[in-house]
Protein backbone atom coordinates (compact mmCIF):
# COMPACT_ATOMS: atom_id res chain seq x y z
CA UNK A 1 0.00 0.00 0.00
CA UNK A 2 2.73 2.47 -0.96
CA UNK A 3 0.45 5.41 -1.67
CA UNK A 4 -0.66 5.59 1.95
CA UNK A 5 2.81 4.98 3.33
CA UNK A 6 4.41 7.64 1.16
CA UNK A 7 1.65 10.14 1.94
CA UNK A 8 1.88 9.90 5.73
CA UNK A 9 5.66 9.62 5.68
CA UNK A 10 5.79 12.65 3.36
CA UNK A 11 3.77 14.70 5.84
CA UNK A 12 6.16 13.61 8.59
CA UNK A 13 9.23 14.48 6.51
CA UNK A 14 7.87 17.93 5.63
CA UNK A 15 7.11 18.57 9.29
CA UNK A 16 10.68 17.65 10.23
CA UNK A 17 12.15 19.87 7.54
CA UNK A 18 9.89 22.72 8.64
CA UNK A 19 11.00 22.39 12.27
CA UNK A 20 14.67 22.31 11.23
CA UNK A 21 14.27 25.32 8.95
CA UNK A 22 12.36 27.33 11.56
CA UNK A 23 14.99 26.81 14.26
CA UNK A 24 17.94 27.56 11.96
CA UNK A 25 16.32 30.53 10.22
CA UNK A 26 15.28 31.98 13.54
CA UNK A 27 18.81 31.68 14.90
CA UNK A 28 17.59 29.39 17.70
CA UNK A 29 20.27 26.72 17.39
CA UNK A 30 19.86 25.84 21.06
CA UNK A 31 16.40 24.49 20.17
CA UNK A 32 17.56 22.49 17.13
CA UNK A 33 19.01 19.45 18.90
CA UNK A 34 16.06 18.93 21.31
CA UNK A 35 13.60 19.52 18.46
CA UNK A 36 15.23 16.86 16.29
CA UNK A 37 15.67 14.50 19.25
CA UNK A 38 12.03 14.89 20.25
CA UNK A 39 10.65 14.74 16.73
CA UNK A 40 10.16 10.92 16.80
CA UNK A 41 7.66 11.40 19.65
CA UNK A 42 5.17 12.59 17.03
CA UNK A 43 5.58 9.48 14.85
CA UNK A 44 2.95 7.29 16.57
CA UNK A 45 0.20 9.82 15.88
CA UNK A 46 1.27 10.23 12.24
CA UNK A 47 1.14 6.42 11.94
CA UNK A 48 -2.58 6.27 12.79
CA UNK A 49 -3.43 6.26 9.08
CA UNK A 50 -1.01 3.38 8.55
CA UNK A 51 -2.69 1.43 11.35
CA UNK A 52 -6.05 1.92 9.67
CA UNK A 53 -4.65 0.82 6.30
CA UNK A 54 -3.23 -2.33 7.91
CA UNK A 55 -6.50 -3.01 9.73
CA UNK A 56 -8.51 -2.69 6.52
CA UNK A 57 -6.13 -4.89 4.59
CA UNK A 58 -6.32 -7.62 7.26
CA UNK A 59 -10.13 -7.39 7.37
CA UNK A 60 -10.30 -7.31 3.54
CA UNK A 61 -12.15 -3.99 3.66
CA UNK A 62 -11.81 -1.46 0.81
CA UNK A 63 -8.87 0.91 1.06
CA UNK A 64 -10.02 4.43 0.24
CA UNK A 65 -8.61 7.82 1.10
CA UNK A 66 -11.69 9.00 3.04
CA UNK A 67 -11.68 5.83 5.15
CA UNK A 68 -7.95 5.94 5.92
CA UNK A 69 -7.82 9.68 6.60
CA UNK A 70 -10.99 9.37 8.66
CA UNK A 71 -9.13 7.14 11.10
CA UNK A 72 -7.93 10.28 12.87
CA UNK A 73 -11.51 10.84 14.00
CA UNK A 74 -11.56 7.39 15.58
CA UNK A 75 -15.02 5.96 16.09
CA UNK A 76 -16.62 9.37 16.27
CA UNK A 77 -15.66 9.82 19.92
CA UNK A 78 -12.50 11.98 19.59
CA UNK A 79 -10.42 9.50 21.58
CA UNK A 80 -7.61 9.46 19.00
CA UNK A 81 -7.64 13.25 18.86
CA UNK A 82 -7.30 13.23 22.65
CA UNK A 83 -4.20 11.08 22.22
CA UNK A 84 -2.98 13.66 19.70
CA UNK A 85 -3.22 16.30 22.42
CA UNK A 86 -1.17 14.05 24.70
CA UNK A 87 1.44 13.69 21.93
CA UNK A 88 1.65 17.47 21.55
CA UNK A 89 1.92 17.98 25.32
CA UNK A 90 4.65 15.32 25.56
CA UNK A 91 6.66 16.97 22.78
CA UNK A 92 6.25 20.41 24.38
CA UNK A 93 7.26 19.06 27.80
CA UNK A 94 10.37 17.45 26.31
CA UNK A 95 11.33 20.77 24.68
CA UNK A 96 11.01 22.56 28.01
CA UNK A 97 13.05 19.93 29.85
CA UNK A 98 15.72 19.83 27.13
CA UNK A 99 16.05 23.61 27.11
CA UNK A 100 16.36 23.60 30.89
CA UNK A 101 19.21 21.05 30.64
CA UNK A 102 20.84 23.25 27.99
CA UNK A 103 20.56 26.28 30.26
CA UNK A 104 22.12 24.43 33.20
CA UNK A 105 25.21 23.27 31.29
CA UNK A 106 25.91 25.83 28.56
CA UNK A 107 23.35 28.57 29.09
CA UNK A 108 25.74 31.39 29.85
CA UNK A 109 28.26 30.71 27.10
CA UNK A 110 25.81 29.35 24.52
CA UNK A 111 26.88 27.36 21.48
CA UNK A 112 28.90 30.21 20.02
CA UNK A 113 29.85 30.52 16.38
CA UNK A 114 30.96 26.88 16.16
CA UNK A 115 28.21 24.70 17.65
CA UNK A 116 30.10 21.44 17.05
CA UNK A 117 33.15 22.73 18.91
CA UNK A 118 30.94 23.89 21.78
CA UNK A 119 29.34 20.46 22.04
CA UNK A 120 32.82 18.88 22.22
CA UNK A 121 33.66 20.81 25.39
CA UNK A 122 33.24 19.15 28.82
CA UNK A 123 30.07 21.17 29.44
CA UNK A 124 28.71 20.28 26.01
CA UNK A 125 29.44 16.59 26.44
CA UNK A 126 27.86 16.61 29.90
CA UNK A 127 24.78 18.28 28.44
CA UNK A 128 24.53 15.66 25.71
CA UNK A 129 24.98 12.84 28.21
CA UNK A 130 22.38 14.08 30.68
CA UNK A 131 20.00 15.12 27.90
CA UNK A 132 20.29 11.74 26.22
CA UNK A 133 19.60 9.86 29.46
CA UNK A 134 16.61 12.00 30.37
CA UNK A 135 15.33 11.93 26.78
CA UNK A 136 15.63 8.15 26.56
CA UNK A 137 13.66 7.69 29.79
CA UNK A 138 10.93 10.07 28.63
CA UNK A 139 10.82 8.52 25.17
CA UNK A 140 10.42 5.00 26.55
CA UNK A 141 7.64 6.11 28.90
CA UNK A 142 5.85 7.75 25.99
CA UNK A 143 6.45 4.69 23.82
CA UNK A 144 4.96 2.44 26.50
CA UNK A 145 1.85 4.64 26.57
CA UNK A 146 1.28 4.75 22.81
CA UNK A 147 2.71 1.61 21.17
CA UNK A 148 -0.49 -0.39 21.79
CA UNK A 149 -2.98 2.32 22.70
CA UNK A 150 -3.13 4.05 19.31
CA UNK A 151 -3.60 0.84 17.25
CA UNK A 152 -6.18 -0.25 19.84
CA UNK A 153 -8.15 2.99 19.45
CA UNK A 154 -8.08 2.55 15.68
CA UNK A 155 -9.28 -1.04 15.95
CA UNK A 156 -11.83 -0.88 18.75
CA UNK A 157 -14.08 1.57 20.57
CA UNK A 158 -12.33 2.39 23.85
CA UNK A 159 -11.56 5.53 25.80
CA UNK A 160 -7.95 6.68 25.61
CA UNK A 161 -7.25 6.03 29.31
CA UNK A 162 -8.26 2.38 28.96
CA UNK A 163 -6.09 2.14 25.83
CA UNK A 164 -3.09 3.62 27.64
CA UNK A 165 -3.53 1.19 30.54
CA UNK A 166 -3.70 -1.70 28.07
CA UNK A 167 -0.53 -0.49 26.36
CA UNK A 168 1.36 -0.24 29.64
CA UNK A 169 0.16 -3.74 30.58
CA UNK A 170 1.44 -5.22 27.32
CA UNK A 171 4.84 -3.59 27.81
CA UNK A 172 5.01 -4.82 31.41
CA UNK A 173 4.09 -8.42 30.52
CA UNK A 174 6.45 -8.58 27.52
CA UNK A 175 9.17 -6.20 28.68
CA UNK A 176 12.15 -7.74 26.88
CA UNK A 177 10.36 -7.94 23.53
CA UNK A 178 8.87 -4.45 23.82
CA UNK A 179 12.20 -2.97 24.90
CA UNK A 180 13.83 -4.59 21.88
CA UNK A 181 11.15 -3.17 19.58
CA UNK A 182 11.64 0.28 21.12
CA UNK A 183 15.37 0.04 20.41
CA UNK A 184 14.72 -0.98 16.80
CA UNK A 185 12.32 1.92 16.31
CA UNK A 186 14.77 4.41 17.83
CA UNK A 187 17.71 3.14 15.75
CA UNK A 188 15.80 3.11 12.47
CA UNK A 189 14.23 6.53 12.99
CA UNK A 190 17.60 8.01 13.92
CA UNK A 191 19.27 6.52 10.85
CA UNK A 192 16.36 7.61 8.66
CA UNK A 193 16.63 11.23 9.82
CA UNK A 194 20.32 11.53 8.92
CA UNK A 195 19.84 12.01 5.14
CA UNK A 196 17.76 15.16 5.57
CA UNK A 197 14.78 13.20 7.01
CA UNK A 198 14.29 11.49 3.63
CA UNK A 199 14.93 8.01 5.01
CA UNK A 200 11.66 8.37 6.90
CA UNK A 201 9.82 7.85 3.60
CA UNK A 202 10.77 4.19 3.97
CA UNK A 203 11.26 3.76 7.72
CA UNK A 204 7.97 5.23 8.92
CA UNK A 205 5.64 3.04 6.81
CA UNK A 206 7.64 -0.10 7.62
CA UNK A 207 7.61 0.62 11.36
CA UNK A 208 3.97 1.69 11.30
CA UNK A 209 2.69 -1.46 9.60
CA UNK A 210 4.98 -3.65 11.71
CA UNK A 211 3.66 -2.04 14.90
CA UNK A 212 0.12 -2.88 13.81
CA UNK A 213 1.05 -6.56 13.50
CA UNK A 214 2.74 -6.43 16.91
CA UNK A 215 -0.47 -4.97 18.37
CA UNK A 216 -2.61 -7.62 16.64
CA UNK A 217 -0.56 -10.42 18.20
CA UNK A 218 -0.33 -8.78 21.61
CA UNK A 219 -4.08 -8.25 22.13
CA UNK A 220 -5.56 -11.06 20.03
Amino acid sequence: MPRFGLFFAGVYVLAGLAIGWATVAGGNLSWLIPAIAGFPLVAPFIAVGLYEASRRRAAQEPLTWPAVLGALKGHGDDQILSMGVIVFVAFSFWMIVAHAIFAVFVGESGLGRDPLASLATPAGLAMLGVGSAVGAAMAFAFYAMTVISLPLLVDRRHDFLTAIIASLAVVRRNFAVMLGWAAIIAALLFAAMLPGFLGLLVALPVLGHATWHLYARAVA
